[in-house]
């Protein structure tokens, strides 16, 4: 909880993706609270047994959701979409200014890049959650300690220095630092 509201105000786009593995997580303990509570709960290094109790009660509120919202087994969160919605009307809104050009730049460098992982893809998913779809899939695979290909790294490595972009300018947006207005 601590370490997602710190992402969140300071990173948007690794905060997304802590959220994910917050939901591979749940469900690797069977959206089980109990289960959560001694693997993960439990070990949190915290001050006071009120702080334990708040993130208890955090992982307690996100499996009531993913039972609600029925993302028990597969996919995200309306919150984690809803961050990928905001993300995406941001990119569109740079994109369509001209306001930031390295921004513009770096996007159009990794555009073909996003065209190759389109390929593989769902129809009908924006560039952003294909670029996030994708370097979750490299954490995934670097957690099973699987091998990836130094194509695939190439990959991995520009658009990730695209998100830092992303995030970065996201946040001076957020923080009244940029302005996208027509």
């Amino acid at each position: 909880m601590q370490i997602a509201r710190k992402l969140k105000k300071e990173n948007i786009c690794e905060y997304l993706l802590y959220m994910w593995q917050i939901e591979d997580l749940i469900r690797a303990c069977g959206l089980d609270m109990d289960v959560l509570n001694v693997n993960v709960v439990s070990k949190f290094p915290v001050k006071s047994e009120t702080e334990r109790k708040e993130i208890y009660e955090w992982y307690e509120s996100l499996i009531d959701m993913m039972r609600m919202e029925n993302v028990q087994e597969k996919g995200h969160l309306q919150l984690n979409k809803n961050i990928i919605i905001e993300l995406d009307d941001f990119h569109t809104q740079i994109m369509k200014t001209g306001e930031v050009p390295a921004y513009n730049a770096k996007f159009f460098h990794v555009l073909s890049f996003v065209n190759q992982l389109r390929t593989k893809a769902e129809p009908g998913i924006s560039d952003i959650e294909l670029c996030f779809n994708f370097m979750y899939g490299i954490m995934m695979l670097r957690m099973k300690k699987q091998e990836i290909s130094s194509e695939t790294l190439q990959t991995q490595t520009e658009i990730s220095k695209f998100l830092v972009l992303l995030a970065r300018n996201f946040q001076a947006w957020r923080n009244g630092e940029l302005d996208l207005e027509d």
